[in-house]
């Protein structure tokens, strides 16, 4: 048996690795400062986009709450470089005169203007989220009022519930006598709260059209296929769908027929028992530099809001739905 011809063959050449790979290689420990940067960057760099934002937030909203919570312990005038610390007399002072309190009465009327705008909205996002004609044109004029600012609106439904105006000419063709809308006490405060549904009404529509949408496809067939109804359609799968919107349309209509301003501030400037509370707690630091109870009546005011909140969310907590 005769060896294996190796004559005349070289054997192949053994690279070796240049120099700067063999350098690289034995010097790999020394890359750890790289992966401390780039850690570094990773879990820094959320918070260098976040820093903008949360100074606005703290110096805009943060300070001026706690400023506003020190000065209702002060008979501070709003004016005077100093004050006196007075404790909780603002507060027993709030508590103890019952007319200060009265004021929330005319928040039921915002309240029931609140409870007719949400309804009217699911009905407009109801009917406008299916296939209808021009419905992005009526999108756009039911949207629209919210765009308009609010002074505006205030002095364009000044003219239009004015003695002679545009309201008592139209009630007019049909028989209707004229009324003082805004200067009778028993009316003027459902003239308001109309305005306040024209105004926001558009709102909770787009918030409730885009709810409406993110709804599976499927769920319409499959109730189409099991014959329902439209009405049966929203019953069962458009108003569990969006429940967390509805949620936070009450939470939002709550919070504001509590701190109504602009329109009833503007249309009627409190006259004729259209005040609210926070018409009245302006003209307590402003009419008369009473800045100190002003800022008790806003303290009070805030509480209430974050109360009226949280019980809302405990009698109808968010329904979680853990996906698989």
């Amino acid at each position: 048996m005769s060896a294996p011809r190796t004559a005349g063959r070289t054997p192949p050449a053994r690279t070796m690795p240049p120099p700067d790979a063999a350098r690289s290689h034995w010097h790999q420990p020394h890359r750890k400062p790289v992966l401390w940067r780039r850690r570094g960057t990773w879990w820094g760099t959320p918070w260098l986009y976040l820093l903008v934002p949360l100074t606005l937030l703290v110096t805009f909203t943060l300070l001026p709450v706690v400023h506003m919570v020190q000065y209702s312990f002060t008979d501070w005038d709003g004016l005077s470089p100093t004050s006196n610390w007075v404790g909780l007399d603002n507060y027993r002072d709030l508590f103890t005169r019952p007319q200060l309190f009265q004021v929330f009465w005319v928040s039921l009327f915002y309240l029931g203007a609140s409870v007719v705008q949400i309804c009217a909205a699911l009905y407009f996002a109801t009917i406008l989220s299916f296939d209808t004609r021009l419905r992005n044109l009526f999108k756009g004029i039911l949207f629209f009022p919210y765009l308009i600012n609010g002074v505006a609106v205030g002095f364009v439904f000044l003219y239009f519930f004015q003695p002679g105006g545009t309201l008592d000419t139209v009630l007019h063709w049909f028989g209707a006598g004229r009324h003082l809308w805004l200067g009778n006490p028993h009316l003027v405060n459902t003239s308001l709260a109309g305005v306040s549904v024209w105004r926001f009404m558009g709102l909770n529509m787009v918030l409730f059209i885009g709810a409406i949408q993110s709804i599976p496809p499927q769920l319409y067939e499959a109730a189409a296929l099991d014959g329902a109804s439209r009405w049966q359609q929203f019953r069962y799968v458009i108003a569990p769908s969006i429940r967390p919107i509805i949620s936070l349309s009450v939470i939002l209509a709550v919070s504001g027929s509590l701190s109504v301003f602009e329109i009833p501030f503007i249309m009627t400037g409190g006259s004729n028992n259209s005040e609210t509370f926070v018409i009245q707690t302006i003209k307590l630091a402003f009419n008369f530099n009473k800045t100190g109870l002003a800022s008790a009546a806003a303290v009070v005011l805030l509480l209430i809001v974050l109360l009226v909140t949280w019980v809302q969310r405990l009698l109808f907590p968010d329904e979680r739905v853990e996906q698989s």
